[in-house]
């Protein structure tokens, strides 16, 4: 006998075939038919989440004597096959979809409920055995399940960037140590400026990557309080009073996330965005950052011949179908892209999040998508820039050296010893006659050989060296001992 290729149900719109196959459902399939829109899916850590959910509720819902042990046990384990992944392929509804994201959640409940249904020796479709709304989604509403599914999946997600964020605060600490050394000529407003060591550049790279890191860190703290349990206004109704608690202690087993809290308002929890506004915030400060940092090191490494060219960035590709030879600084200009697309979505995410009305913010679908496409890009992007441009990044020592000594900012160092009126005469006197600071000082005897040697050495004019009335001398310091 055949089987069928086919089958039907019903919702409280009507009849619908299916094909017989799909461990999706009508819902999901009146869904997918409306929302033609990207053709993009839900990611898979969105997907992991909502379904840890589902377990969590079937282990707790069985637990207060609401759901018979066979049902419990049935859609724990098929929830656990979604969180393994295994049914990725039925969640096919489109990211941009219905407000709140009531048809994921459908999707979600109907894949766990077919799959339970078959492990309970039933056929798909057959919802008297597992019933999508009755059991899956007990004790629960979209409008809490959906938003504790954004804070779950944007916590574990964003472990990942934080870890490639600090392997590539390392890398360009390592490279702060390895130029420590190097001299050249610093520049404010694109001019020639005073002496720095390009390891004083790179160290100021490490740490400010450092930085943005914690704040990463202390901006999704805030989206370790769910709201789970308030389920459709905030009010739990249809939950049992211990439902809340034990559903966080839950989640905080399953995922490993440690410090999960209920919301001390679930109204709150369900209508406010703030904590996704502040931690997509913390991810455009990081874009804002790598941008600047990215410009730099092209603008560093620009020529080779007619540039700055201080530093050489890995070859990794051609860059030109039209000029040979031609090298480019793509991983920086890569990254340049992925961060205008971060900050492109946290202005998204701040839109969806004021849109929010009365009991509900129905705009968390695209919250969502938003929150974690920044994540991936930006993991991806920092892995990507770190592997294939920061590690292989070299100094030219010499041009650096050329560059420092030729810089119309060296005459800053002289301010102390002749004053500033004589310093700029002598600044102006070597870009008229292109020579440099140090032999305009030594032809006017200003100072001798001997002493412009000691002024001028690398250590001593990057950093405080001037000695108080008690003769106090201020260390300059190197990188060795700042770089994290």
């Amino acid at each position: 006998m055949k089987k069928p290729r086919e089958r039907t149900e019903k919702d409280p719109l009507g009849e619908r075939k299916l094909p017989a196959g799909v461990y999706y459902g009508i819902q999901t399939l009146r869904a997918s038919e409306n929302f033609p829109i990207s053709a993009i899916p839900p990611k898979r850590e969105f997907i992991r989440a909502t379904a840890v959910i589902k377990r969590a509720a079937a282990d707790v819902n069985t637990r207060l004597g609401l759901l018979p042990g066979k049902k419990g046990r049935a859609i724990m384990k098929a929830s656990g096959e979604v969180i393994a992944g295994r049914f990725d392929g039925y969640f096919i509804v489109d990211v941009y979809q219905a407000g709140a994201g009531t048809s994921h959640n459908m999707n979600a409940n109907e894949v766990i409920a077919n799959r339970a249904i078959e492990l309970l020796g039933g056929k798909k479709g057959d919802y008297r055995l597992i019933h999508p709304n009755d059991h899956v989604n007990m004790a629960q509403s979209t409008n809490d399940v959906f938003p504790t599914a954004m804070r779950l999946a944007a916590v574990e997600s964003s472990n990942a960037l934080l870890k490639t964020l600090h392997a590539l605060t390392i890398a360009f600490a390592g490279k702060a140590r390895l130029f420590d050394r190097v001299i050249k000529s610093a520049r404010t407003h694109l001019q020639d400026a005073v002496p720095i060591r390009m390891g004083q550049e790179f160290l100021s790279y490490a740490e400010c990557v450092e930085k943005c890191g914690k704040r990463i860190e202390k901006a999704r703290e805030g989206l370790k309080t769910l709201g789970i349990g308030a389920t459709a206004a905030g009010t739990g109704l249809n939950s049992h009073p211990g439902y809340r608690s034990l559903m966080v202690k839950k989640l905080s087993e399953i995922t490993g996330i440690r410090d999960l809290k209920p919301a001390p308002s679930m109204p709150e929890a369900i209508n406010s965005m703030a904590d996704f506004v502040e931690f997509s915030g913390a991810l455009k400060a990081l874009a804002i950052e790598l941008i600047r940092i990215a410009n730099d090191l092209r603008l560093l490494s620009s020529g080779p011949r007619t540039g700055i060219a201080e530093i050489k960035l890995p070859g990794v590709q051609p860059g030109s179908s039209i000029m040979p030879g031609k090298i480019n600084p793509v991983m920086a200009e890569m990254l340049n892209m992925v961060c205008f697309q971060v900050i492109g979505n946290d202005l998204t995410v701040t839109m969806a999040s004021q849109a929010g009305q009365l009991e509900l913010n129905v705009m968390t679908p695209v919250i969502n998508y938003n929150i974690l496409q920044s994540i991936e890009i930006l993991k991806n992007g920092v892995g990507a820039f770190l592997k294939r441009c920061v590690r292989g990044i070299k100094a030219d020592e010499k041009r650096c050296r050329y560059y420092f000594e030729r810089s119309a900012g060296l005459a800053t160092v002289l301010n102390p010893l002749i004053g500033y009126a004589k310093a700029s005469e002598v600044a102006k006197e070597a870009l008229e006659r292109r020579l440099t600071i140090r032999e305009i000082i030594l032809e006017k005897g200003l100072l001798t050989k001997k002493e412009l040697d000691k002024i001028l050495d690398p250590m001593r004019v990057t950093g405080p060296q001037l000695k108080g009335k008690r003769g106090i001398k201020r260390r300059s310091g190197s990188c060795d001992g700042g770089a994290p």
